[in-house]
């Protein structure tokens, strides 16, 4: 929470006769400091901040300097509390009270979350409640020109809209904006009549609030019901520089959004949005398609490549498993110069992305519990306007998790697919070849068996002396063959048995000259030994 100067002159000061306040409203996301220095540029009388969960707000520091941003600039400012407490408001009120010039309380939000949790709308149903907080505030703020506001909506029975005014102007509420819908209403048309009855109701100031979206609408709406402000909430986002005269958003207004953003720093996602509203009357249907999908490219480059590389193992692994490709066809395309080449490197690359997808894959898991943690959720409580962008973080890291977590498991699943099909194919080709080698044998024993029976037919079975001469010339060339091998087998055998005689006497004369040797050996021993005993 960043402090502004103190204003010493009242905000109700600027209620003079004849002059209509213009108010920029509390809007969720939006109306924050960088808006609000914005539209004070061009004619803005009064800020609001958007809607703070005042229990959160007292109890989160992180609420506190989140939600409420102030400069010494952004003054008059009213800051905006849901509430179904009156110590609690009050409470919220005094720690504001030195950056602002006063509270005011939501009586008129529609939303579920808001009216289930007994903020907002639900409070218009609860008179006598606003009625302390309002008491509370007026009371335990120190400063006695801080204001305490009211923005409700009207019942179906006006009646009781009336009743509820009437009680917190005897409480001491400062004034009263009235929202012209109930709470069922959404785009009906704003109920003028009733907003200039409570204002005849009442005396303290009393601001309008609905369709208002061009400054003639401002001095309309005076004059319909006699308001003594106007506040406008669409019609300001969509030219924040309504309240100076201005149709549509001049182009310094869009420059100035940019130096006050830049300055500021504000969040891409806040300063695209209000360019597409600023942008929305001047630009035509495609540009603003266009220009709306620019928040939504939000996927960095390293989740893009991720996501990338997803689709690739997912074609390459459909691929892999085309049925009318056998595996070895696959091997045989694996065999390749260029796959050959590839091989080199594959253990490293495959390690290095194995790595790379589970590195990234726990930062996907850190991001998911980062914002799936409690403390997360209670800041999402405690800033509203913040839960949509809390659950857009966590469906981004929980896409992030799904990529890169598939990412690896199909990496892995195309590494062993790879592996197995190799395997595959080395099984299939031995299977061929023991096949082959089958096939060969088998006709080597057909041939056998035929010449067998042949010659069985032809001594068995045969006719007369021609088929005995032709079984003898059969058996008498078999045994000429056999012959000559004997012949062959007992030349080698000689022949060896030459060489070993050759070896056997080559082993005694060597032994010979080995005994002889060693006979001279010690002969000169001897002679070695008597010349020392001489000398001795």
């Amino acid at each position: 929470m960043k402090s502004g100067s103190v204003n010493s002159s009242s905000i109700m000061d600027m209620f003079e006769q004849g002059k209509v306040l213009k108010v920029c409203a509390p809007m969720v996301r939006y109306s924050k400091l960088a808006f609000r220095s914005l539209v004070r540029k061009y004619n803005c009388d009064i800020c609001f901040t958007p809607m703070i969960v005042a229990t959160d707000f007292l109890r989160s520091v992180k609420a506190r300097d989140s939600e409420f941003t102030t400069n010494e600039r952004d003054r008059p400012l009213i800051v905006q509390f849901a509430a179904h407490d009156a110590q609690t408001l009050a409470d919220a009120a005094c720690v504001v009270a030195p950056f602002s010039d006063g509270v005011d309380l939501n009586c008129g939000c529609p939303q579920r979350w808001a009216m289930s949790a007994g903020y907002g709308a639900c409070l218009i149903n609860k008179p006598e409640l606003v009625k302390d907080m309002v008491r509370h505030v007026r009371n335990q703020v120190e400063n006695p020109k801080y204001t305490a506001s009211i923005k409700i909506r009207i019942h179906n029975n006006l009646r009781r809209t009336v009743d509820l005014c009437q009680k917190a102007e005897s409480a001491g509420v400062s004034w009263i904006t009235v929202h012209g819908r109930t709470t069922e209403d959404r785009h009906q048309p704003v109920h003028y009549d009733a907003i200039k009855t409570i204002k005849d109701s009442v005396s303290v100031p009393v601001i309008a609030n609905g369709d208002i979206k061009y400054l003639r609408d401002v001095e309309s709406t005076h004059q319909l019901t006699g308001v003594d402000g106007v506040m406008a909430a669409r019609g300001l986002l969509a030219n924040p520089a309504m309240f100076a005269g201005y149709e549509d958003t001049p182009l310094q207004c869009i420059w100035d959004w940019v130096d006050i953003s830049i300055e500021q720093g504000t969040p891409f996602t806040c300063f695209h949005h209000h360019l597409i509203y600023m942008l929305e009357r001047v630009s035509s249907q495609p540009e603003r398609k266009h220009f709306g999908d620019l928040s939504k490219r939000k996927m960095t480059l390293q989740w893009t490549a991720v996501a990338l590389f997803l689709y690739i193992e997912i074609g390459v692994i459909l691929i892999l498993c085309l049925p009318f490709i056998s595996a070895r066809r696959w091997h045989s395309i694996f065999q390749l110069r260029i796959w050959s080449w590839m091989a080199k490197f594959w253990n490293k690359v495959f390690l290095t992305m194995i790595i790379i997808l589970i590195v990234l894959f726990l930062d996907a898991v850190r991001e998911v519990r980062k914002y799936s943690s409690k403390e997360i959720g209670t800041d999402a409580k405690v800033q509203p306007n913040m839960f949509d962008h809390l659950h857009m973080k966590l469906f981004r890291a929980q896409r992030n998790l799904y990529i890169s977590g598939f990412a690896v498991f199909l990496w892995l699943v195309m590494k062993r697919l790879i592996t197995l099909i190799n395997q595959l194919a080395a099984v299939s080709g031995t299977t061929a070849a023991l096949q082959m080698q089958a096939d060969d044998a088998n006709k080597a024993v057909e041939k056998y068996m035929k010449d067998n029976e042949l010659l069985k037919k032809t001594l068995m079975e045969g006719v007369g002396d021609k088929a005995t001469a032709e079984g003898m010339e059969l058996l008498r060339k078999e045994a000429e063959k056999l012959k000559d091998e004997l012949k062959s087998s007992g030349d080698a055998l000689k022949k060896s048995q030459s060489e070993a005689d050759g070896m056997k006497k080559q082993m005694e004369g060597l032994a010979r000259e080995y005994e002889r040797l060693l006979k001279e050996h010690q002969e000169l021993q001897n002679l070695h030994d008597n010349g020392n005993k001489k000398d001795d």
